[in-house]
């Protein structure tokens, strides 16, 4: 059956016949519905976190729900995000009012033991892994009973529980939205918090150094990872090669005088240090005079109800007297 023609398009049609009456009248197109009212009515809104594409819920699902013999034992989670210019890791658990962070470390805490540049890298990544583990072992008070591996060879580790000690403190990777590719830094932040103590599962195929033919990891790989050397070779490489690239992108490294013997050094050196003192540091504010008043400033004290009428007839006082003040001059 042939559909009706809109007003418009047959006005338009008629307007082309007067001016050559041999063009005939255009049919109007048919157009499939697609979304009718059946789907109307039976659409669901995703949850807002799904429609900003942040989270993802089928992974969410499966690393909050506990099992119901546990009750209400919190089942923690160790959330890895790395941005453009930090590497965030939380010790983190699910409640129905929201998500409760325990203890949490950050890449740029690591100026503080000696790694001032390059807090992003591989390397970074373990120091901030290793950083959280030591650091909530301290505040659950197991970090003299779990002193996970202190021997740093790349080899594959795994913590086990002690005869005359608590259990060790177990949490699962939560990696977010970020693809979990072998040797990618999400893994760093793994290794750095098993090799500092905590029980996470996982097996070491997403390591930098695991060979996909032999199914087995090269340990030296794996060291010359944690131990910055990836970035040692790559920086002696581009200093031979072309000086003024080197100087561009390791300009930070140049400015602190780190050399590409250096590195190793400096990474084992963190390490020590993150394990003699993983606590965080309380930030002292200092203000001088000026900021105090700037401070003060916004934090008036409250007037009553005999002081905001006064600051009204003042007000109205003050208008009246500038416009007789402008009646004047006229």
């Amino acid at each position: 059956m042939r559909r009706r023609q809109s007003y418009d398009t047959v006005k338009e049609s008629r307007e082309l016949r007067f001016q050559d009456p041999f063009i005939p009248l255009a049919p109007k197109a048919f157009v499939k519905l697609v979304k009718n009212k059946a789907y109307y009515k039976r659409f669901q809104t995703k949850y807002r976190r799904r429609r900003e594409g942040k989270t993802d819920y089928q992974a969410r699902k499966a690393l909050v729900t506990q099992a119901k013999n546990k009750y209400n034992s919190p089942k923690y989670r160790l959330v890895v995000r790395i941005t453009n210019k930090d590497i965030i890791a939380q010790i983190v658990y699910a409640k129905i009012q929201g998500d409760v962070v325990l203890s949490s470390a950050y890449s740029h805490e690591l100026p503080r033991y000696g790694v001032k540049v390059g807090l992003t890298n591989w390397s970074a990544a373990y120091c901030t892994g290793l950083l959280v583990a030591r650091r909530v072992l301290t505040q659950l008070g197991l970090a003299d009973k779990y002193e996970g591996n202190t021997t740093i060879d790349g080899t594959y580790y795994e913590v086990e529980a002690e005869d005359d000690a608590p259990r060790p403190f177990q949490c699962f990777l939560d990696v977010g939205l970020r693809r979990t590719t072998t040797g990618s830094r999400v893994f760093g932040v793994l290794k750095g918090a098993v090799d500092g103590g905590l029980k996470i599962p996982h097996s070491e195929n997403r390591f930098p150094g695991w060979d996909t033919s032999a199914k087995q990891l090269d340990a030296e790989t794996l060291r010359k990872y944690i131990v910055g050397g990836h970035v040692s070779e790559y920086m002696a490489e581009l200093e031979e090669d072309d000086e003024d690239s080197y100087k561009r992108q390791f300009a930070k490294y140049i400015e602190e005088e780190i050399t590409p013997d250096d590195f190793e050094e400096m990474y084992e050196k963190a390490h020590e240090a993150i394990r003699e003192n993983p606590e965080r540091e309380a930030k002292v504010h200092e203000y001088d005079d000026a900021a105090k008043a700037a401070l003060k400033k916004f934090k008036t004290q409250k007037r009553n109800l005999k002081q905001r009428q006064d600051r009204i007839k003042q007000k109205k006082a003050a208008w009246l007297a500038k416009r007789a003040a402008a009646a004047d001059d006229e």
